[in-house]
C-alpha cells in the first residue's frame, strides 16, 4: 500500500508524474514568468473576508454540482514551485529507499532528472513541481500543503483568471502537512469553509484541483470514512473519500454539498502513482488551527503526553476484562515524560482523554496535538479491571505520541510511503 502525496510536475509535454523533486521542465503554457525567495513573514490582521453563502443542500439530492463549481473554483488556484532537493546520504549510497525498488512508479521513473541515482556527486538537485490551493481571504492567504512548497525557493501562485503572483511562504507545518502563503493582491475571491464535524460517511464531496496541471479540474465522490490515521501521519484525523484526486491536487479544496471547504486534498492510496479511488484529506478545523498559529507566531506548538500506543484486540480486552475491544493500550511510557509523572504506566488502556470517549487507538493522537500546550487534560484508563482518572499536564514540544503500524516493505507486499516528496 503506497501513500503518495499528490504534488506533480509535467513530462516535457506529456502528463506523466513526478513531485516536487523533480527536476522535468515544465511545459512553456505553464512554466511562471515570476520569482520569489520564500521566507516567513508576520502578517498584520488579514482584511474582512465576506465569502459566498453557504448552498442550500437537501440529504438524500444529488447536490448542484454545477452551482459549486461556479460559486468557488475562483478561489482555487494552481501553484508552481521551483527549488532545490537536497539529496541525502541514502540517495547518495543507493537511490531508492528500502521496499521501492518494486514499486512500479519509481521503476519507471528510474534514472529520470531529479530521481537520485548511485554515484551522483552533486549534494543537491534542482526541481520543478505543482499542486493546488485555495485563497481563504481577499487581502491574499492562500492555503495548500506543505509537501507542495517545502524547500521551494520560488512559488507561483496562478488565480482562475489567469493572473499569476510571487508568493511569500508565511510559514508551514509537516506534520500537518500546511503551508500558508501569501501574494500582494487585494479584493480576491474566497471559499467559505465548513464543519467537517458535521460530515457523515456517504455524503457528497466536490474537489477542485490541477491534477498532472489541469487546472480547474472538478471531481466528485463520497465520503468513504472519518478519522483515518495514517503511518507517519498520527496526528491528523484524515476524511477518506472516493473522489479522483491526482498528484497536483495536493494542497485543493475538498466541498460538501453547500460549497464549503471541508477538508484539504493531501494523499492517495497508490500502487501506480496515480488514482485508485482512495483519497485522503486534511479536515479544514485543523487546517485553520495550524494557520492561525503560523501566522500568529510562525510555528505550530502541539500538546504531547510521551507515550507509544497500539490497538486492544479482542483478545487483549478479554485478558483486561473489557467488555469489547475498545480504547488505546499503552504499550511505552517516556521517561520524565508528562505521562510517567501523571503515573501512566504500559499496559493502561486509555478509554477517554478530556471526556471524550476513544473507540479505537487512532482517535488518540489528534486529541493529545490539538490540547494546548501547558493545559491540563483528564485522562480516563482501564486498569486493574477497573476505571481510574489521572490529571496529566500537556507539555509544550513536537508530537510525540506514537502510534504502531504494521508496515512491510520489499517484495509484492503492499507498503506505505507517508510525508515524502514526489
Amino acid at each position: 500500500m503506497n501513500l503518495k502525496p499528490l504534488s506533480a510536475a509535467l513530462v516535457g509535454a506529456g502528463i506523466a508524474v513526478v513531485g516536487t523533486a523533480g527536476a522535468i521542465d515544465l511545459p512553456k503554457w505553464f512554466k511562471p514568468d515570476t520569482q520569489v525567495a520564500a521566507a516567513p513573514q508576520q502578517l498584520a490582521p488579514a482584511d474582512k473576508v465576506v465569502p459566498p453563502a453557504p448552498l442550500a443542500a437537501v440529504p438524500g439530492q444529488v447536490p448542484n454540482y454545477r452551482a459549486i463549481v461556479k460559486q468557488a473554483a475562483p478561489a482555487v488556484v494552481g501553484i508552481t514551485v521551483e527549488g532545490m532537493h537536497k539529496v541525502s546520504a541514502e540517495d547518495q549510497a543507493g537511490g531508492l529507499p528500502d521496499g521501492m525498488d518494486a514499486d512500479p512508479f519509481f521503476k519507471f521513473f528510474r534514472g529520470m532528472p531529479g530521481l537520485s541515482q548511485r554515484g551522483r556527486q552533486n549534494p543537491s538537485t534542482p526541481f520543478k513541481g505543482m499542486g493546488s490551493g485555495f485563497i481563504i481571504s481577499s487581502d491574499g492567504l492562500v492555503l495548500t500543503n506543505a509537501h507542495v512548497v517545502r524547500e521551494a525557493k520560488d512559488v507561483t501562485v496562478k488565480l482562475s483568471d489567469r493572473r499569476e503572483f510571487t508568493a511569500k511562504v508565511i510559514g508551514l507545518d509537516t506534520s500537518t502537512d500546511i503551508a500558508v502563503l501569501r501574494i500582494d493582491a487585494k479584493g480576491l475571491p474566497v471559499v467559505r469553509l465548513g464543519d467537517p464535524k458535521e460530515l457523515e460517511v456517504g455524503d457528497p464531496v466536490l474537489a477542485i484541483g490541477a491534477p498532472y496541471g489541469l487546472e480547474q479540474t472538478a471531481t466528485q465522490g463520497i465520503v468513504s470514512a472519518k478519522g483515518r490515521s495514517l503511518p507517519g501521519d498520527a496526528v491528523v484525523p484524515f476524511i477518506q473519500t472516493d473522489a479522483a484526486v491526482n498528484p497536483g491536487n495536493s494542497g485543493g479544496p475538498l466541498f460538501n454539498m453547500q460549497g464549503e471547504v471541508i477538508g484539504i486534498n493531501s494523499a492517495i492510496y497508490s500502487r501506480t502513482g496515480g488514482y485508485m479511488g482512495l483519497a485522503f484529506a486534511i479536515p479544514i478545523d485543523v487546517a485553520k488551527t495550524v494557520e492561525e498559529q503560523l501566522i500568529k507566531t510562525g510555528k505550530v506548538e502541539r500538546g504531547r503526553l510521551g507515550i507509544g500506543i497500539q490497538e486492544v484486540s479482542a483478545s487483549l480486552a478479554r485478558s483486561f476484562g473489557l467488555d469489547k475491544p475498545t480504547g488505546a493500550l499503552v504499550s511505552t511510557v517516556e521517561k520524565d515524560s508528562p505521562a510517567e509523572k501523571a503515573g501512566l504506566k504500559a499496559g493502561d488502556v486509555v478509554l477517554g482523554f478530556n471526556g471524550k470517549p476513544i473507540d479505537t487507538s487512532s482517535q488518540l493522537p489528534p486529541m493529545v496535538a490539538q490540547t494546548k500546550p501547558g493545559t491540563k487534560a483528564e485522562v480516563e484508563v482501564w486498569r486493574g479491571g477497573k476505571k481510574q482518572s489521572l490529571g496529566v499536564g500537556c507539555k509544550k514540544g513536537g508530537f510525540q505520541l506514537a502510534v504502531a503500524f504494521p508496515v512491510k516493505t520489499g517484495g509484492a507486499n503492499p507498503v506505505f510511503y507517508a510525508g515524502m516528496n514526489f
